[in-house]
């Protein structure tokens, strides 16, 4: 991809130590990108002292060269002041977690980022809304003759993932010659899709299929609901991590243009993910409860009694409808 910026260009002149964070929960996209970036600046700047730092993700992103590196944010000594702190994939700072705080102790800041309802929270911000992913748009920051084969991985991971293995409507021209870029640098991308999109665990599957039993169907059939409690979630021994793919199987129902799914992170706080199809801009509803995301994926977090969640947000669906 070409594009007269480069990340070399926006990171200051003394910078010496870097710290890559993402958004809480992080999906492919979120660790593709932000490992990506390290495998980068690693090759192509090691002066600078880089660590990645995120929540647990998902045990199949293990396969990328380097993830075993990533620092888990609980074991991060939060209290360390780095010369950059750069997010990746976060559309406000809240969606940092518990990493906000190695943003405001940065000396400087830089956000890289593709969600519509991120306003530029960095001293330095990349934000292109209209991309794929977060993947793509670092990609128009690398000078791809330098990207190596491991870090296309990384970020071939990214796009795949944010772009439902390209069949969301998110996906472009831009998008699919940016894939056949990374695919020129030798990976593996059968392996990649399989091991991480497609593979299912017996965990995984087990509270998809329970999930699916429990389908609620809203307005004549347009929007489909499904609510976990986390005691459902601990009958089956499964975690967040698990849940992926859940609210995209509701989306797929035949005469459904929007799905809402709903699972308790804790005790009476519930994470609300939302998906359209055609027409319902979804990246509005979360807006307006203090999340993010795209028109067509978005998603908050709401302390408050899951029927009156699912209530409140059916209600602004079927405003749209």
């Amino acid at each position: 991809m070409s594009n007269n910026l480069q990340i070399s260009s926006m990171i200051p002149a003394g910078v010496r130590s870097v710290v890559i964070i993402g958004h809480i929960h992080p999906d492919g996209d979120c660790v593709g990108t932000c490992l990506g970036l390290y495998h980068y600046l690693r090759e192509n700047m090691p002066e600078l002292e880089t660590e990645v730092c995120l929540q647990k993700f998902d045990a199949s992103f293990y396969l990328l060269k380097d993830a075993d590196r990533i620092r888990m944010m609980e074991e991060m000594d939060m209290s360390r002041v780095f010369d950059l702190c750069i997010s990746c994939d976060a559309s406000d700072r809240k969606r940092l977690g518990d990493a906000e705080k190695l943003f405001e102790q940065a000396v400087h800041t830089i956000c890289i980022d593709h969600h519509i309802t991120n306003n530029g929270f960095a001293d330095v911000n990349y934000i292109r809304g209209g991309y794929s992913s977060a993947a793509e748009t670092l990609g128009e920051l690398l000078d791809m003759d330098k990207v190596s084969k491991s870090c296309a991985e990384c970020l071939y991971l990214g796009v795949s993932h944010d772009t439902g293995i390209f069949k969301f409507s998110n996906t472009t021209l831009k998008t699919m010659i940016f894939a056949g870029q990374l695919m020129e640098k030798g990976i593996d991308q059968t392996s990649i899709i399989d091991r991480t999109f497609y593979a299912k665990t017996v965990i995984q599957t087990r509270i998809c299929g329970y999930a699916m039993e429990h389908v609620q169907l809203y307005a004549d059939g347009k929007i489909s609901a499904v609510v976990l409690h986390l005691d459902d979630m601990q009958r089956f021994g499964a975690d967040a991590g698990d849940l992926d793919g859940i609210v995209n199987q509701l989306r797929i129902i035949e005469g459904v243009e929007a799905a809402v799914f709903l699972y308790e992170q804790s005790p009476g706080h519930f994470k609300a993910s939302m998906r359209s199809n055609n027409y319902v801009d979804v990246s509005k509803i979360a807006a307006s409860h203090g999340g993010g995301g795209h028109v067509r994926a978005a998603g908050f977090d709401q302390s408050m009694e899951a029927e009156k969640i699912l209530s409140m947000v059916l209600s602004e669906i079927q405003e749209q409808l």
